[in-house]
């Protein structure tokens, strides 16, 4: 059976390079904003901060 509840899977994007790095799940009810995280990209080679898209290649 498939998961009921409020998790949404979403992918986080590098706000530098617009590349596509990581695959999350988040909770609609306890936030409301999108998630913002710094984390590191492999394709600028450093930490960059990551940005949610729903979007997933």
């Amino acid at each position: 059976m498939a998961k009921k509840g409020a998790r949404e899977i979403v992918a986080l994007v590098c706000s530098v390079c617009k590349n596509q790095n990581y695959i999350t799940e988040r909770n609609k009810i306890n936030m409301e904003k999108k998630l913002e995280t710094k984390k590191y990209c492999k394709h600028c080679r450093k930490v960059q901060l990551h940005k949610e898209t729903t979007k997933l290649k």
